[in-house]
């Protein structure tokens, strides 16, 4: 299982990732005035930032709209953005006729039952612990840490170790560049 994980890898040329329950925790937060508040781990912020640099594209389809994570999208540098949508599989399709990659060259990470369509379909599903069970089944690696507390940042540096490229992307806070 090690072995065919550490193939697919390899090949990821793009990172995917569902945003409540991967990128965040899951639970949904409203203030008094109806406004939607949303706590991201900056171990993953990071993770996205130096995979990125490492050559790997990074985008988010997610099925609710807010501000809250096209800002952070922003912050990240992440351009593919698609929010609102249900139907990720359909999602991921718009963004491949905007910039052709291989279904098999895409890594996604997703949580729940609307995930399970674009996992099915591209070379490396990779599910949460704390997703909904068909998930876990159908993924190809369930990360050790939970959704928003640091499983992005586990993927993107087993994305860079299995790329050769993680040791150039800690160089610089080493003291090594």
């Amino acid at each position: 299982m090690e072995e065919k994980l550490d193939s697919a890898l390899q090949r990821v040329r793009w990172l995917v990732l569902d945003v409540d329950g991967v990128l965040t925790d899951g639970r949904l937060y409203f203030d008094n005035n109806g406004n939607e508040l949303k706590t991201f781990n900056t171990l993953d912020g990071h993770g996205i930032k130096m995979l990125q640099k490492s050559g790997v594209q990074v985008a988010i389809i997610t099925g609710r709209r807010s501000s809250v994570v096209e800002r952070r999208a922003h912050d990240l540098g992440i351009h593919k953005l698609i929010q609102g949508r249900e139907d990720k599989y359909v999602a991921l399709q718009e963004l491949l006729e905007q910039d052709s990659c291989r279904l098999e060259d895409i890594a996604y990470v997703g949580d729940d039952y609307p995930d399970l369509l674009v996992m099915t379909r591209i070379g490396c599903p990779i599910s949460v612990p704390n997703a909904a069970p068909p998930v876990r089944e159908r993924a190809l690696w369930i990360t050790d840490a939970r959704g928003g507390e640091g499983a992005v940042r586990e993927v993107c540096d087993r994305i860079m170790r299995a790329q050769g490229t993680f040791d150039a992307a800690l160089a610089p806070y080493l003291g090594d560049s």
